[in-house]
């Protein structure tokens, strides 16, 4: 299994861990300390090595962050960790903060009248912590750079990893590492720029067309790089993650340093080099700015070209994604079948969903934890089952499966809920609300230079009409045999960056209803050019093309709710769905798919 069921942190390991960092900072004379839960590539998912936000207070979400105080620890979390952080953290030593609603300066000015609060500029980016100590701007707090404080207490914290690294062949990738380093570095030069510093880890994997296995679920390697005007480029990583074909691979315009080296390449560096405020440790910029050299605040240059997925990729993620389409049916057709009996549990549910993935002999590891919640722990947005929570699968009951797979061709991301038995009309009704979204986003054209927020509202509007919403995003960018979570494309009230063709993102509305059940619809869609209209189009438009070819459970859908355009669209995604899965699939599953998607 790639996926365990054992529960890494308990509330009770909360307490005397902040108390010995508290120790600590009263010894150093140091007020506070921020806690953030990512690392230095300011990736969502972390090695053990880098876990200090769970190892401290027991919060495993994939977003968030703690600050320490001498009277007050407050963890800050999202609309989607709500539930799941008064779970997971002892509730009389640490405070849940609704976040983004409450800023981290605006937090500790109220908690904390005096005094130094103190951050490792490794951990956080430029930006955020100008935004914080905007914020504490005429306050008596000063906000001050230091080593890593859990680092200090942390006595058997695991060693950095060393997962090997691997080529992802130019088919694959559809463009070689030098045609990429290329172009980039030409844009450099047209820009004015000696030198781009790169620190995010899926950006050097694929701009180096390479993957790694430093992290689960994500195939990234853990490097540091600068990337020269001339296209040349020092990749800092522990030359034991390479071996001599990775080594031809990289080629003579790739030098490979160790990663203790980086600091010190950055102080002779000829600027203006360029710095993703948003992205790179402080303390890069900091270094960079102490040894004379110029900065040029601009994005990652490998964020755009990375998210605009060419030919050869978005190919590759289709059939990725018919192959995922023809396990996720074998599943369902076992769930339905298995799920009446009244003996099946959460884990039950996992473990049978992975090996039917398992047996496409294609999977490289699920592209996260797979979120099955049974019930009421369906409302639990990013619900991850362990043998201390696992809950029967009830009939009456909705279950929530979300779940992807990583394959060498693409990444996937697919969530279904599901009747087990006869459910209520409340369930059916939202249900069928949360579906009206994601057919409105499936339908949607658009004029070019539209963001995802512009489109959010289209998937939550049958939803606001009955009073209701969703705390999190609709959608998300997807990488291609990269993180399942890619920026900076996303469906969301927030996202202003304009979608282009090729880029991929996921479509998910939901509902949830604490104690009682959760739902969330999802596909995949890359973004295309719109099919013309006869007489109707005067500009250029976008739209989407669906990815995901898998039932929706019709037993859910309440067909008078539906508009005769969502119901055609319903229907013909249906039959495209047994046209394209019907010949990849066994005779019995074909015969569960006819009926999973025979029209309304």
């Amino acid at each position: 299994m790639f996926q365990s069921f054992d529960a890494p942190t308990s509330p009770e390991q909360g307490p005397p861990r902040i108390a010995a960092l508290r120790k600590l900072l009263a010894t150093r004379g140091i007020d506070g300390f921020i806690v953030p839960r990512a690392d230095v590539h300011q990736g969502e998912y972390v090695a053990d090595h880098d876990a200090r936000l769970a190892w401290l207070t027991g919060f495993t979400g994939s977003a968030g962050f703690a600050i320490i105080l001498p009277e007050i620890a407050g963890v800050f979390i999202d609309g989607r960790y709500r539930v799941q952080v008064k779970a997971q953290v002892a509730l009389d030593s640490f405070t849940p903060v609704p976040w983004p609603e409450t800023k981290p300066g605006d937090w500790i000015r109220t908690n904390l009248s005096r005094g130094r609060v103190a951050y490792d500029p490794w951990l956080h980016s430029r930006d955020e912590i100008d935004r914080i100590t905007t914020a504490l701007a005429g306050s008596e707090v000063t906000l001050e750079p230091t080593d890593n404080l859990v680092d200090a207490i942390w006595s058997d914290q695991p060693a950095p990893p060393l997962g090997r690294i691997d080529v992802q062949p130019e088919a694959l990738a559809g463009e070689t590492s030098a045609e990429k380093r290329a172009r980039l570095a030409a844009a450099l030069k047209e820009a004015g720029q000696k030198a781009a510093i790169l620190t995010l880890a899926d950006s050097i994997s694929w701009l180096l067309n390479i993957r790694g296995h430093d992290i689960p679920r994500n195939p990234v390697v853990h490097a540091l790089a600068i990337l020269r005007d001339d296209g040349q480029l020092r990749l800092f990583v522990d030359d034991r993650k390479l071996d001599a074909d990775l080594r031809k691979h990289l080629g003579p315009e790739i030098s490979v340093e160790p990663p203790d080296a980086f600091a010190a390449a950055l102080d002779s560096l000829e600027g203006p080099v360029r710095v993703d405020r948003a992205s790179a440790p402080k303390a890069v910029s900091d270094r960079l700015a102490a040894a004379g050299v110029e900065i040029v605040w601009a994005p990652d240059p490998c964020i755009l070209p990375k998210a605009r997925k060419n030919p050869a990729e978005i190919a590759g993620t289709a059939e990725a994604h018919l192959r995922d389409g023809a396990a996720m049916c074998a599943f369902l057709a076992w769930l339905d079948a298995e799920a009446p009996k009244g003996t099946l549990t959460e884990i039950a549910v996992v473990s049978a969903l992975e090996g039917f993935r398992r047996a496409t002999n294609a999977l490289r590891d699920i592209s996260f934890d797979t979120i099955c919640g049974a019930g009421p722990n369906g409302a639990i947005v990013h619900y991850r089952v362990t043998e201390g929570t696992d809950r029967p699968v009830k009939t009456g009951e909705l279950l929530l499966v979300d779940s992807g797979g990583q394959y060498v061709d693409g990444t996937t991301d697919i969530t279904r809920t599901v009747a087990v038995g006869q459910v209520g009309e409340p369930e059916k009704l939202a249900f069928t609300r949360v579906l009206q979204g994601m057919v409105a986003i499936s339908r949607a054209r658009w004029p070019r230079g539209l963001a995802g927020r512009d489109l959010d509202t289209l998937a939550r509007m049958p939803l606001w009409l009955a009073g209701q919403d969703y705390d999190h995003g609709t959608g998300h960018g997807v990488g291609a045999f990269l993180c399942v979570h890619e920026g900076p494309q996303r469906i969301s009230r927030i996202s202003e960056v304009p979608l282009e063709p090729g880029m991929i993102l996921s479509n998910e509305p939901g509902y949830y209803r604490e104690g009682a059940f959760g739902i969330r619809t999802e596909n995949l869609l890359a973004v295309v050019e719109a099919p013309p209209i006869p007489d109707g189009d005067d500009r250029a438009m976008l739209s989407f093309r669906t990815l995901t070819w898998v039932p929706i459970d019709r037993r859910l859908i309440l067909r008078d709710m539906l508009s005769p355009e969502e119901r055609f669209w319903i229907d013909a995604y249906h039959a495209e769905v047994l046209e394209r899965i019907g010949e990849r699939v066994s005779p019995e599953t074909l015969d569960w798919l006819r009926r999973a998607t025979a029209p309304l």
